[in-house]
């Protein structure tokens, strides 16, 4: 008699721990969901997401000195890149049509017509350039053919232009003979180019 009512309190203990269990199962607080991530590769990773917030930083002083030099040096590039690389384009044209060409008055004839097509072209865009914008203008040139523009006017114009308009850019506070250093003092120039190349697709 002891026996069965022993086996008869274990079977109801059983069924209460499966009861127990299966309703705690169901229970709102034990069951914790889970977001998942399926990466490439085909692993499953929990993620969450976590509430939108605003961080508010003001800038100081020299902070934002800095932020306005770097606006502006991007602004500038972005004009005045497109024109750098037309500028360079035309250069590599006009070198290949003067390969073997001795005569100097047919190299005049050939720098001479593509130069009507460059004035018709750029001269109205490119006197709406600031001062600013002009220089680096010049960089950019340098960088596009691996000449600054004292160089490049000397060897189409000859010495007296190049003379000349190296005047007139002193007196505007700026030289034609500045090159161009990537890793130095024109690595900001560099990463604007860069990102502008990436963006566009212009080099691989």
């Amino acid at each position: 008699m002891v026996r069965k009512r022993l086996i008869q309190l274990i079977v109801i203990l059983a069924f209460s721990c499966i009861y127990f269990t299966a309703n705690a199962q169901r229970g709102v607080n034990d069951t914790i969901p889970v977001h998942a991530f399926i990466t490439p590769e085909g692993d499953t990773i929990p993620m969450g997401y976590l509430p939108d917030f605003t961080i508010i930083y003001y800038l100081n002083a020299r902070q934002k000195r800095y932020w306005a030099e770097w606006t502006r040096l991007r602004n500038a590039v972005y004009v005045t890149y497109p024109y750098a690389k037309a500028a360079g384009r035309i250069m590599n044209e006009i070198n290949a049509r003067l390969v073997g060409v001795t005569s100097k008055s047919e190299r005049r004839k050939i720098i001479r017509s593509r130069e009507k097509e460059l004035r018709k072209e750029f001269t109205d865009k490119l006197t709406q350039l600031s001062i600013y914008q002009g220089k680096i203008l010049m960089k950019l040139i340098y960088r596009e053919t691996g000449n600054n523009c004292y160089e490049i006017i000397q060897e189409y114009k000859g010495n007296i232009t190049a003379a000349v308009y190296q005047t007139v850019a002193f007196f505007f506070g700026t030289s034609l003979k500045q090159n161009y250093d990537p890793n130095g003092a024109d690595r900001d120039i560099e990463t604007i180019v860069r990102d502008l190349e990436r963006m566009y697709g212009l080099r691989g």
